[in-house]
């Protein structure tokens, strides 16, 4: 029954099932459960300016890259058929746009993680799960800017097309989709389970902040919005009372 089964299989055939499951599953128990932890557990007193400094850095390289992701993997390849954009192109915007922005994130990254590893007080108020997902974190962010010398051997778009069609098999659920990428070079192999595995632990860290933005500041500033342990609801206030 197992004879033919390899890591290949393993990391691009069953792992992005349990990663998604766990994902979704971990996120709505976290919620449930200890609502009270699911905050980024700012350490924003101490250091300030090389915080600010790092998570704007890294804030705006590695949303970049996570939406640019998203939009390269996900987007179906008969829409550039359609829309006549030569697969060529598009590994070219990924390039150059992700290159920056991986860059961007990397440097902010490495702050963020200095930061926290040399200031002793920071160090002492940082839980292992802070550190090692920002460690995890920076290794993806690194492998990834390496694997764009990689790309730069192959312009014509093909190695994309792998790995689009492979992603949108996944959500297909095509369980013959890992045989798409089997053959591909080991660190695009390592970018990926990286990813897998960072998605595996996202309900367990500071990361699930990532899910619960505070969009409402946008038209209603100056509210903070905090969860209470009140059991029962307060009495509506009465605007007319003196």
């Amino acid at each position: 029954m197992f004879t033919n089964f390899d890591i290949d299989y393993f990391i691009f055939g069953i792992m992005p099932y349990i990663a998604l499951t766990v994902l979704i599953v971990g996120c709505i128990a976290r919620y449930e459960r200890d609502p009270f932890t699911w905050k980024s557990s700012s350490s924003q007193l101490l250091r300030r300016k090389q915080l600010i400094l790092g998570s704007v850095l890294f804030h705006v390289g590695i949303l970049t890259v996570f939406f640019g992701h998203l939009a390269g993997l996900f987007t179906p390849v008969w829409i550039l058929d359609t829309l006549g954009i030569p697969y060529a192109l598009k590994q070219w915007m990924a390039v150059i746009i992700g290159g920056i922005a991986g860059v961007i994130a990397l440097i902010g990254a490495t702050i963020l993680l200095h930061r926290r590893l040399t200031d002793p007080r920071i160090r002492r108020h940082s839980s292992f799960a802070d550190i090692g997902i920002l460690g995890l974190i920076w290794l993806q962010l690194l492998i990834g800017i390496g694997t764009i010398f990689l790309t730069l051997q192959h312009m014509d778009g093909a190695e994309m097309v792998r790995f689009m069609t492979w992603s949108q098999s996944v959500v297909l659920l095509n369980l013959n989709a890992w045989a798409m990428v089997v053959d591909v070079h080991w660190l695009y192999k390592a970018h990926i389970f990286l990813g897998l595995l960072i998605t595996l632990l996202f309900p367990f860290t500071r990361l699930v902040h990532m899910v619960s933005a505070p969009i409402r500041y946008l038209w209603r500033p100056g509210y903070q919005v905090v969860r209470s342990r009140r059991q029962t609801p307060l009495p509506a206030r009465n605007e007319g009372a003196k």
